[in-house]
């Protein structure tokens, strides 16, 4: 086999491209992160409008009793919620990039009070699907299961 210059500059520039696709994958998992901490934070404070830009049109929201939600429907069950959240924790998150989607798991641990007074503990795995739309990452679809 002979191998020229040509190969091993083809090889080199493969290479260089492969490391910046790791590079844009782990900017894109630090992305992703904040955004899932701006989401938990908004979820927390009970703020529909903190949610609203993270959301994609297309959403898809099945909670862990298996109501499922749109985006209009879960920004109006936020607004209008009889609870607050005392607590609320995703912990031990991982964000697995794969080309313009990333896959997000966590646990989801919190309570939460209700008008009456009565508190209901939280403990869900969470599996989040996020969908790069131009530029932004936003949350495309979410699965609960109680634990």
């Amino acid at each position: 086999m002979q191998i020229d210059r040509r190969y091993f500059a083809l090889s080199a520039a493969a290479l260089t491209l492969l490391g910046t696709t790791s590079a844009f994958a782990g900017a894109d998992e630090d992305e992703i992160t904040k955004k899932l901490e701006a989401f938990r934070a908004a979820q927390q404070a009970g703020n529909a409008d903190g949610l609203a830009p993270l959301l994609a049109e297309e959403l898809s929201y099945s909670h862990s009793l298996g109501q499922l939600d749109d985006k209009a429907k879960l920004l109006s069950g936020v607004k209008n919620a009889n609870y607050k959240w005392t607590t609320l924790e995703y912990k031990n998150p991982t964000v697995k990039v794969v080309g313009p989607a990333a896959i997000v798991r966590f646990n989801f641990v919190g309570e939460q009070e209700f008008t009456d007074g009565k508190k209901t503990p939280q403990n869900l795995a969470i599996l989040m699907n996020w969908q790069k739309q131009g530029s932004e990452w936003k949350l495309l679809s979410r699965s609960a299961t109680k634990l």
